[in-house]
């Protein structure tokens, strides 16, 4: 027969009640008392019933965790230490990928709104309006984007942005290009900021270009354009367009870092395995995945619960947490970037073309500096 919770309850010398919130509510229950119910449950092989004990608790011990793009290789580490945390923790992960289609987020957190106890939205796409709807439906804490009014953990792309900009001017660069990443992005945006600020502080002319795919491939498809662009440094918003652009330039016959230097964004395993190898800026993602999982759980203890499916979002008397937490980066140089090449005109800031859609003269956007800061 499978062992129950009498059986851990009588072997362990305590009442049944106490055997269930070791499982449920571990904090509640007297330490000593919850090792030595711990222990004898480990002893007799008991599992406990995660649904049936959803039904009680009003809990399901689940997380939903979705995310921008699977092969991005900038998410698995996030994601392992997401799972290493929440499983510390007795709570599972359930990963959803929505290939960067904001239409896809947002039926994600529909389809798990009722199957998890909260939810962590990865560099989401969709607009703040809708993120903070979806958080009345549902427990969410938002990684790498800042939406007023609801738990954040971001990295300060800003400071690494700056920290590189600064490290190409003081390689004497003059002429640099940003390659912005995705439309609706809150990273790419507050890289634009502080690259635009950097370049003007530094008497550099910023040119950028996009908003394009984050991908090798987007990165690849710009390779004449920065060619063509004249600029002798170049940061791309992450590693993956990065090593596109070297491997693009290559194949025109440009040489990194001889003719043009490349700074890239993550720091993923790749960025160590390129020739020349890329300096980066390097961000915690582990230490984010950590970070929200348990901002998440901290939001869902406060929350009061009933039977399942009571209790959900911002149910009254609920204490709902708008913590931000910031993680630094750091630069780190590699091979990929070395002294200018050539010279450019200080003091300006100018967004150059998309590269994926015909340039439209008369476009706002391509006639003022102002649309960097957007």
């Amino acid at each position: 027969m499978p062992v129950t919770i009498r059986d851990v309850a009588r072997a362990s010398g305590v009442h049944i009640s106490t055997v269930s919130r070791t499982f449920s509510a571990p904090h509640l229950v007297n330490p000593e008392t919850r090792v030595r119910v711990l222990a004898c449950a480990e002893d007799l092989g008991y599992r406990p019933n995660r649904a049936a004990r959803a039904l009680i608790t009003g809990r399901t011990h689940n997380i939903g965790l979705i995310i921008a793009d699977i092969a991005n290789p900038f998410f698995p580490p996030l994601i392992k230490a997401a799972e290493g945390q929440a499983r510390h923790r007795d709570y599972h992960i359930f990963v959803a990928d929505t290939n960067e289609d904001p239409m896809a987020e947002e039926e994600l957190v529909h389809a798990l709104a009722k199957q998890v106890d909260g939810v962590l939205l990865c560099s989401p796409r969709m607009s703040n309006s809708l993120i903070e709807q979806l958080s009345r439906e549902v427990p969410l804490v938002v990684i790498n984007r800042q939406v007023t009014g609801l738990p954040c953990v971001v990295m300060d792309v800003g400071q690494g942005a700056r920290s590189a900009i600064e490290h190409l001017v003081g390689l004497g660069h003059i002429a640099i290009g940003l390659l912005s990443g995705p439309r609706g992005s809150w990273t790419s945006r507050e890289i634009r900021r502080a690259a635009a600020a950097a370049a003007r502080a530094g008497g550099a002319e910023l040119t950028v270009l996009g908003p394009n795919p984050p991908t090798e491939h987007g990165g690849l498809a710009l390779a004449e354009h920065v060619q063509r662009s004249g600029v002798t440094a170049v940061l791309a918003y992450n590693d993956l367009m990065a090593i596109g652009l070297i491997e693009g330039l290559d194949a025109l016959g440009v040489r990194v870092p001889q003719d043009v230097s490349v700074v890239g964004i993550d720091d993923i395993a790749l960025s160590r395995l390129t020739r020349p190898k890329l300096t980066t800026v390097a961000t915690p993602t582990a230490a984010a995945g950590r970070t929200a999982v348990d901002m998440l759980l901290q939001q869902d203890t406060d929350a009061p619960r009933g039977p399942r499916g009571v209790g959900r979002g911002t149910a009254v008397g609920a204490r709902r947490t708008t913590a931000q937490v910031m993680l630094q980066t750091e630069l780190v140089i590699r091979d990929s970037t070395g002294p200018a090449a050539g010279t450019g005109s200080p003091g300006a800031v100018r967004v150059g073309p998309d590269p994926h859609r015909p340039a439209d003269p008369g476009h706002p956007r391509a006639a003022t500096g102002g649309a960097v800061a957007s």
